[in-house]
């Protein structure tokens, strides 16, 4: 037996001993927790793949990768996109999946606490009876999981009202890298005791410990809700609208913006016939008791613009919502498909979205756009035919470059809710001045002395 498979012995032996922890070593595993829905460029298989089901298991684990210098790489249910999930050299991937416990529900300290495997959907399914919500729903909410979402402080459609995870967090426990738990932050809405440990933790994506269970917010679930749904000509005339939506001084709960491209997605995926009806969709949410007067102040806005509205009370916007969260499909990034996180201030949203497309024409690649508008946060999709080749693979470099660059120049960031993980790492020193990442660098040396925590990662 040569020397790993004798320290995976060892791990395999302490986890039967204290736990229900299953170490994975089998081909088939390896393949299947390689990688997130990131793109991929350097593709490692992990050595092992641990699944956890206690908190006694990652520390178990922790402890054994400590002691021999192991990397882990923290995983939940790997619909990330950024690469912070992908498995690195010689390393362990730890996933937390069946760690899904709801430990318990305070209705009337409207919090929760769960583990860091409960699917999104989930959480609310079981908090809906409360007449509460967890508010953060990325796209991904019916298989994301709450501590994926810790990872990287993930957003999702309601943020342009509710915010993204970071605000619906009050507290976390965590295993450091030599096993030993800390408990940060509180189970109340107010504390400002010491240092906001728990806001570093949230989209450190793993690099600083390991979250295994969450006190999180609950807000209101509304019983008030009306959707609006508006056709327009171009994806400029629709971004103006988000901003007159604004300087009326209405907060919808969900505020999107679809290009011609992912109207075309949500066709070929929902049978629906978009294609043709204009150039973008804009798709608004309100909620309360005011829904029904925000929802008209937003359609007298939009008309003033010339768009094509959905008839009040059309079932048909409340389906395109739904829709729109499964608009980038399901296919995997990969070098020759990229979606980028670019976030940009709400006032440059007109801009920055006709700059995508000159950017597309410029470089001779396909884009398509889908944003979270409300909160300028945009996704493109640039995309080449992996037919052309290393001249297309040029091409399409130079236009996320363009892309991140133009961003930047206007005041935005290099991903507003995915997280940096290791492909966005390339970009990171171009928001960021060396003095900043010199002291991230030193957080996480007091964190993980050892290193061993999902390097290459965020930072």
């Amino acid at each position: 037996m040569n020397d790993f498979e004798s320290i995976v012995a060892e791990l395999t032996e302490t986890l039967a001993s204290t736990g229900a922890a299953s170490v994975l070593r089998d081909s088939e595993a390896l393949i299947k927790y390689q990688r997130d829905m990131g793109a991929l460029e350097d593709p490692h298989l992990p050595l092992a793949v641990v699944l956890a089901e206690s908190v006694s298991d990652v520390q178990n684990t922790l402890r054994w990768a400590s002691k021999h210098r192991i990397s882990v790489v923290p995983r939940g249910a790997g619909t990330g996109v950024s690469g912070a999930a992908h498995a690195i050299e010689c390393c362990m991937v730890l996933s937390l999946e069946l760690m899904n416990r709801i430990i318990e529900v305070r209705p009337d300290d409207e919090i929760a606490v769960v583990e860091p495997g409960v699917v999104n959907a989930d959480l609310n399914a079981a908090v809906a009876q409360y007449g509460l919500m967890y508010a953060p729903d990325p796209a991904s909410y019916q298989q994301s999981t709450i501590g994926g979402n810790v990872s990287t402080n993930a957003g999702g459609l309601r943020c342009a009202k509710y915010g993204v995870t970071r605000d619906s967090v009050l507290g976390l426990t965590v295993v450091m890298a030599d096993g030993t738990i800390i408990e940060t932050g509180k189970q109340t809405f107010k504390g400002v005791a010491g240092y906001d440990l728990t806001s570093l933790v949230i989209g450190s994506e793993g690099t600083l410990g390991i979250v295994v269970s969450a006190t999180v917010r609950l807000r209101y679930l509304s019983k008030n809700q009306r959707a609006i749904a508006a056709i327009f000509p171009d994806i400029e005339t629709a971004a103006q609208g988000v901003l007159e939506i604004g300087r009326a001084r209405i907060q919808p709960a969900i505020l999107e913006l679809l290009d011609d491209g992912v109207m075309a997605v949500i066709d070929s995926i929902h049978g629906t016939q978009l294609q043709g009806t204009g150039g973008a969709l804009l798709l608004a949410l309100t909620d309360g008791f005011g829904a029904l007067l925000e929802e008209q102040a937003i359609r007298d806005q939009l008309s003033k613009l010339g768009a094509t509205l959905f008839e009040p009370d059309d079932p048909q916007a409340m389906k395109l919502l739904e829709m729109r969260r499964v608009s980038r499909g399901d296919e995997q990034d990969d070098v020759y498909r990229v979606g980028e996180d670019v976030a940009v201030p709400r006032s440059k949203l007109v801009d920055y979205v006709h700059e995508l497309r000159l950017i597309a024409e410029r470089h001779k690649v396909w884009v398509r756009t889908v944003a979270h508008a409300g909160d300028g946060n945009l996704h493109p999709t640039f995309w080449i035919d992996p037919a052309e080749g290393e001249a297309g693979l040029t091409r399409l470099e130079r236009a996320l470059d363009d892309s991140i660059r133009s961003a930047l120049a206007i005041g935005g960031t290099i991903t507003g809710e995915h997280g940096v993980g290791q492909y966005k790492l390339r970009w990171l020193g171009w928001e960021q001045s060396e003095q900043v990442r010199e002291l991230q660098y030193k957080i996480k040396e007091v964190f993980d002395p050892q290193g061993i925590l999902n390097p290459g990662k965020a930072i």
